[in-house]
């Protein structure tokens, strides 16, 4: 079977929380996790955020309101959400699924962080415009 073997936790129930944007996975271990949609936008395993290799990843902003329109079966060892920012080429495998909510407190924070540093925002509409100036700020004159 691609992508499991005897150690890949394999998740018993998935559900999408559309009210609250929350995506709850239930695995066989009883482990049971939230995951924000917000949170799997940011940490999106596709090429085009994560890059090819280190130093490449492209901070995710402005995800704070993204939906997920539905997910898709990807064989059996994944999903594929489909954001409603159009961004539907992650696919997310068990095994990175349960890293994520394993490590959802620290991984966050560290996202916190970094978009602290880039002044920017989860808001879509408080975005730096490229090329303004003032560290990527609009500023009135």
């Amino acid at each position: 079977m691609a992508g499991l073997d005897e150690s890949t936790k394999v998740p018993t129930e998935i559900k999408l929380h559309q009210q609250s944007r929350v995506l709850e996975i239930s695995f066989e271990d009883g482990e049971r996790f939230l995951l924000s949609y917000e949170f799997l936008r940011v940490f999106t395993p596709s090429a085009e955020a994560r890059g090819h290799g280190p130093g490449q990843e492209v901070l995710q902003v402005g995800k704070r309101e993204v939906g997920i329109e539905r997910i898709e079966a990807v064989g059996n060892y994944a999903v594929r959400p489909v954001f409603s920012d159009g961004h539907d080429t992650g696919i997310y495998s068990w095994d990175l699924l349960y890293r994520l909510g394993r490590q959802h407190d620290r991984l966050w924070q560290s996202y916190l962080e970094r978009l602290e540093k880039a002044h920017a925002s989860r808001d879509a509409a408080q975005q730096p415009v490229p090329g303004s100036g003032a560290g990527g700020r609009c500023t009135k004159r």
